[in-house]
């Protein structure tokens, strides 16, 4: 059983102990470090190279491989499938056709964010549903008097991420298939040793890449086919640390980094509505079926919009040196994302917080992403970024730049 899910013994007790990934019998060794961490009830590596430039390095020049089989994933199928998708996200589900993928957020009733996730609508019209945080009761509730199936299959379906300049070479070459129709978030089927592995344009570090969705009893030679291949390319596997260095220079959010799921939020603050994460292009307010909080949202837009936005930072460099130079320093910065709420300030006063941050490898930059009051979201805006160095409290220079920071013509190529 996946740690976080209820024992049916008893409602009052959850599993907390950690299980291996389909691909544990592989990254096991390479994991070097033997550095690991909790991602929905599995073990992820943190990071396999001595140091994460190294696989940072891969996704931006050559090729990364990351285990991302801890997402949860859903099958939605029946002669309702389409209704009961249509009801519960923001976009339409009638455009979607089979082969095509879209990424999309679902809200409770009040507009309030519940996550964000993909959905892939089969080639048999059935759909599958990826997500952060499980989402199969959530379902249920909405597929009330509806001719539908939900079936639960984050354990049945590995999943891994091909990610980098390189990624499209190294899938043509372990599928031994042309790849000129898999189109940015298309999806088709291919065999790669053997095994028949849905393949989908889509990623999380805003790159060219691929996502690799493999029956979890097959998913060793899936891994090995890849890996061999990919030796000829630079491949290497890649953790989280440093898929996170590239997913904030992406500008993409995380649920319960950047924002927290109305589910665990405690107060009216520590919820969003899309439109206060940059997603508003995602909401469509005039589709024809009514989706879950499309009132709330549609009464949010009538009424100016949301009090807060969601912002790109451009760290003031010179700021930052003072800063350390004060102690008699040389700046110092981790290689790390930092995943931290800090204080933004315009004119002295709080206005937002910073969520997530990194020093930018490729861009040269220091960067924040997080959230400021709607008068403070205009690119171009000076603001100040709280930072602190030897535990005292200082401020540098934050403008907000637009999103995201690091955008490839590859990626969509």
């Amino acid at each position: 059983m996946r740690a976080g899910r209820h024992c049916p013994c008893t409602a009052s007790y959850t599993l907390s102990v950690s299980i291996g990934s389909p691909f544990d019998a592989r990254t096991l060794d390479l994991n070097v470090r033997r550095q690991w961490r909790q991602w929905s009830g599995l073990f992820s590596a943190s990071g396999y190279a001595p140091h994460i430039d190294i696989e940072y390095n891969a996704l931006r020049n050559a090729v990364g491989l990351i285990d991302v089989s801890p997402l949860f994933k859903y099958r939605v199928s029946g002669p309702d499938a389409e209704r009961l998708v249509d009801r519960v996200i923001t976009r339409s589900a009638t455009a979607v056709k089979p082969g095509r993928v879209i990424y999309t957020p679902w809200c409770d009733s009040d507009g309030r964010l519940i996550d964000d996730g993909t959905l892939m609508r089969l080639d048999d019209g059935s759909w599958r549903w990826t997500a952060a945080e499980p989402q199969y009761r959530w379902l249920g509730l909405n597929a009330r008097g509806l001719d539908v199936a939900i079936e639960d299959v984050t354990d049945a379906v590995a999943a891994l991420a091909l990610q980098g300049p390189l990624s499209r070479d190294v899938l043509t070459s372990a599928a031994q298939a042309d790849l000129s129709d898999v189109r940015y978030f298309s999806r088709r089927e291919l065999s790669i040793a053997g095994v028949t592995v849905d393949v989908s344009r889509t990623g999380y570090t805003g790159d060219l890449g691929y996502e690799l969705w493999i029956p979890a009893d097959r998913a060793l030679p899936v891994w090995d086919a890849i890996v061999e291949t990919g030796t000829a390319y630079a491949l290497r596997p890649v953790g989280i640390l440093a898929l996170d260095v590239a997913r904030v220079e992406a500008g993409l959010i995380m649920a319960g980094v950047d924002y927290t799921s109305v589910r665990h939020a405690l107060t009216p603050e520590q919820s969003y509505s899309p439109f206060e994460l940059d997603l508003g292009d995602l909401v469509k307010l005039d589709k024809e079926v009514p989706f879950v909080g499309q009132a709330a949202l549609r009464r949010e837009t009538a009424g100016g919009g949301p009090a807060r936005r969601f912002v790109g930072l451009d760290l003031d460099w010179a700021d930052l040196e003072r800063l350390y130079r004060t102690h008699g320093l040389s700046p110092a910065l981790s290689a790390h994302a930092w995943r931290d709420e800090i204080p933004i300030y315009e004119f002295g006063e709080q206005v937002g917080r910073a969520t997530s941050g990194t020093w930018s490898p490729v861009l040269k930059q220091n960067l924040a992403i997080g959230t400021v009051v709607a008068g403070a979201a205009e690119v171009g805006t000076e603001l100040e970024l709280e930072w602190s160095v030897e535990g005292e409290r200082g401020r540098i220079g934050a403008e907000v730049v637009a999103l995201p920071f690091f955008c490839t013509p590859r990626k969509r190529a």
